[in-house]
């Protein structure tokens, strides 16, 4: 290292540099005596100079530095490495109690000489330890409380779908045993009502995921279900879901699930009175900005002409719509062309026209 140009006393910036270091630091001879320490390291263990230069490392402090790690470190480590970094010592230092501390130590060779200095920094970390240790054990309870909850979750959803299957149970086999064709129309109706609560529910929880539901994916189940159960083999209705893959919060989901299953219900019961082998309902799922979103069904049948009751204004499945709706701050239209299209949408949702099956 060549010369410092304008400094006459090497030795003096040298002790400067080391006053100045905010951590502790201790210059060591070859033989481990202390050369020099940072105003740091008397501050943090408590020591004086005039009882730390000229003394051999592990006599500072009644032997507080005798530390098998440290012995470890500059005894077999140090002569084979020219620095090593970040050598955690855990001690009980006198009038500091138990620290943890990180050493920092370095080979310094000269050019003109055979002699070695070694500097070794000390950087206290106990605090960040408790730290981490607070956190590492505030992880594991909150992963068993999530544990917990997925499990109390799994058991609710349990209960309730055996509860739903014991009410639609109980309705289909009042609606088989009454006389009136109006109560039993009802009671058919409350069945299906109850089965795609039941259906929403199944296929809401399918997945791991408590509060993160993806649209698409969600739609999909939910009305390949509708359809396993609702369309015949003799009178087959295609029913396809386009969606994208925006995640929403299991609430919205619930709302979301109940329109549609709602509204494709309404479909299947009213747009194909009769046999049709081009029977088409279609549900389309579009997310914009801010939250933006818009919800299609629309279906090729033969529209509100009759005998199709108006189904889109009147009815059980219409006022629960129309709730869910307003519940979600959304709105409704509905428009006729080669059957029924069905728009519910959620702010100024801009995209291209609602596509019809």
């Amino acid at each position: 290292m060549r010369p410092l140009p304008g400094v006459e006393d090497p030795q003096s910036l040298a002790q400067a540099i080391v006053d100045t270091i905010h951590e502790p630091l201790l210059v060591l001879d070859s033989q481990l005596t202390v050369v020099s320490a940072s105003r740091s390291f008397y501050e943090t263990f408590q020591v004086d100079p005039a009882h730390t230069l000229g003394t051999q490392l592990y006599a500072l402090g009644d032997g507080q530095w005798n530390i098998p790690a440290l012995r470890e470190l500059l005894e077999t480590i140090i002569p084979e490495r020219a620095s090593m970094n970040g050598f955690e010592v855990n001690h009980a230092f006198p009038g500091l109690g138990q620290r943890t501390m990180l050493l920092n130590a370095r080979k310094v060779r000269y050019a003109t000489s055979d002699a070695m200095t070694i500097l070794l920094a000390f950087t206290d970390v106990t605090e960040r330890r408790i730290l981490e240790r607070e956190k590492e054990e505030l992880l594991v309870k909150a992963e068993a409380l999530l544990l917990q909850k997925q499990l109390l979750l799994a058991e609710m959803q349990h209960r309730v779908a055996n509860s739903l299957q014991i009410i639609a149970s109980i309705l289909m086999l009042k609606a088989r045993n009454v006389t009136s064709d109006e109560v039993r129309l009802h009671l058919t109706e409350a069945h299906q009502r109850v089965m795609s609560v039941a259906a929403v529910q199944s296929h809401l929880h399918a997945g791991d995921a408590i509060d993160q539901i993806e649209v698409g994916l969600y739609l999909s189940k939910l009305c390949a279900s509708l359809a396993s159960s609702m369309v015949g083999d003799g009178d087959p209705i295609d029913i396809k879901v386009v969606g994208d893959s925006r995640v929403i919060g299991s609430n919205e989901a619930v709302s979301l699930g109940l329109i549609v299953t709602e509204l494709v219900i309404n479909a299947i019961k009213y747009a194909f009175p009769g046999p049709r082998t081009d029977a088409r309902v279609l549900i389309t799922y579009e997310s914009g900005a801010d939250g933006d979103w818009r919800l299609t069904v629309s279906d090729n049948g033969v529209g509100k002409s009759p005998p199709r009751p108006d189904a889109v204004r009147t009815g059980l499945g219409t006022v629960i719509v129309d709730a869910l709706v307003k519940q979600m701050g959304a709105n409704m239209s509905a428009s006729e062309t080669g059957g029924v299209t069905v728009v519910v949408q959620k702010g100024d949702f801009a995209a291209a026209a609602p596509r019809t099956a």
